[in-house]
């Protein structure tokens, strides 16, 4: 039996991403916020795009590191390159996964490709950022891509659902995490609703276009809003015209986490000497890009902290 109506005061927070300028586009940053840290072990979302590139232009962020992390990129258009210092080379495309574990620390960059870079295109997506459970923050780095056609995915009634990484709804993503959480994105035709379970204890929304609602409950919720969801509460989302999300969430890891610049830990002394290990450069290269982002000054970068 379909749940109709939500559970009452189901929402939790709203927040309105930052936004600030990277390279002449736009990027959205949800978490960290001043009103949520994490949801979940998700301790990072971005949106960027869309943004058009002429004939020349492109995407450089150059090599950085991270450590106790995995990211995961996903595209909704255009396309990206992906390399890393653990020898991956590996193009981005619209639909497709890439998850990167950091653990210990990895140095990666994410480029346009020289046939995007000739011709132009256009480029919107996520990046992710989830942090690892304390027993696995040092594992040795990796790095999986999963293809459209792997994706796990379900339609019925007017939603559509792609399991980008966890488990969700009876779905477990290929994708290997050290957590248990879901990544997903979800679209709506107008009117069709589809029911969130309570099946992990910390979850969210996050509204790429279009406009939705909590069934049984006040307020409608446009592009770029993140909505957190209250523990055990069962929730019925209803678009109000075609809508797509990212829903997002999972069990809350054990201790909080610290994050500096590209480094999250649940040691500051450990991201202490990740930053001294970039600044005296003992991260490795990444084969085929040399250039690098240098360490910015502490006054140009905030701690955050889980409360």
């Amino acid at each position: 039996m379909t749940l109709q109506t939500s559970a009452t005061g189901s929402i939790e927070q709203i927040v309105l991403p930052n936004v600030r300028d990277i390279g002449g586009f736009d990027v959205r940053r949800a978490l960290p916020s001043a009103q949520r840290r994490m949801v979940g072990p998700f301790i990072f979302l971005d949106s960027f795009g869309p943004v058009v590139f002429g004939p020349g232009e492109g995407m450089d962020t150059r090599p950085h590191p991270h450590i106790g992390l995995s990211t995961i990129s996903y595209l909704l258009q255009g396309e990206m390159l992906h390399r890393d210092s653990a020898g991956h080379t590996q193009q981005l495309r619209a639909g497709e996964i890439n998850l990167m574990t950091a653990g210990r620390g990895i140095v990666h960059s994410e480029r346009s490709s020289d046939p995007v870079r000739a011709s132009g295109g256009e480029l919107m997506g996520f990046q992710a950022w989830i942090a690892l459970p304390e027993a696995h923050e040092e594992v040795e780095p990796g790095f999986q891509h999963l293809v459209a056609g792997r994706i796990p995915h379900t339609e019925a009634e007017g939603a559509s659902l792609s399991l980008l990484a966890g488990s969700l709804d009876g779905l477990k993503s290929p994708t290997q995490t050290f957590s248990e959480l879901f990544y997903a994105e979800l679209q709506l035709q107008a009117g069709a609703r589809y029911r969130l379970s309570a099946e992990h204890i910390e979850r969210a929304l996050y509204v790429v276009d279009g406009e939705v609602e909590v069934v049984g409950q006040s307020g409608r919720f446009g592009a770029d809003r993140l909505v957190t969801l209250r523990p055990d509460s069962e929730v019925v989302l209803r678009a109000l015209r075609p809508a797509r999300l990212i829903l997002l969430g999972g069990e809350p890891l054990e201790g909080r986490r610290h994050i500096y610049w590209n480094f999250v830990s649940s040691r500051p002394e450990r991201i202490r000497q990740a930053a001294e290990d970039w600044r005296a450069r003992r991260f490795p290269d990444v084969p085929g890009d040399e250039d690098f982002i240098s360490l910015p000054d502490d006054s140009q970068v905030r701690w955050r902290f889980k409360e």
